[in-house]
């Protein structure tokens, strides 16, 4: 499961950016992908355009997703729950069941655990106030973290 603020730029391009690379090398049925948002402003929409068009760009296609807010019976339906930036994280932690063992709340983690190229940066930037370039950075960060992420999911599978 991946979290942004709002789940039309960060947490949907995630969700399709990982789906593609699992499909590519055959793990797309071993896994369960899916993406919210702390916020229910935009719940039902698709991703925002300018992601759905920088994602197409790269061969990702982000139309099919719609978005969905986080709920608090995400900590029992994922092993992960990776949030794009701190605010998510606090956000995140904030609406953890009161019974939620100590193990649970640590599938809670950073997008940024999983960079490999981009290991100088501490969250993914938010790129829905800029423009192009922001999206950009936004898709090489999140493909640089999925391709780590599911190598790592590959080793527990």
């Amino acid at each position: 499961m991946f979290v942004c603020l709002g789940n039309i730029c960060r947490s949907p391009a995630a969700e399709g950016i990982l789906r593609a690379l699992a499909e590519e090398q055959g793990q797309d049925d071993d896994l369960y992908i899916d993406s919210a948002g702390i916020g229910a402003w935009h719940v039902g929409e698709q991703p925002d355009r300018r992601m759905r068009k920088h994602a197409a760009q790269r061969g990702y296609d982000l139309s099919s997703l719609r978005a969905r807010q986080f709920r608090s019976d995400d900590f029992e339906k994922f092993d992960w729950i990776v949030v794009m930036d701190e605010e998510n994280y606090q956000d995140v932690m904030r609406k953890v069941p009161s019974h939620t063992s100590s193990n649970k709340l640590a599938k809670v983690v950073r997008m940024k655990d999983f960079f490999n190229d981009f290991k100088g940066y501490d969250h993914v930037p938010d790129p829905y106030y800029g423009g192009s370039e922001g999206f950009e950075l936004a898709l090489d960060m999140i493909e640089d973290g999925c391709k780590e992420m599911l190598k790592s999911l590959r080793q527990k599978v």
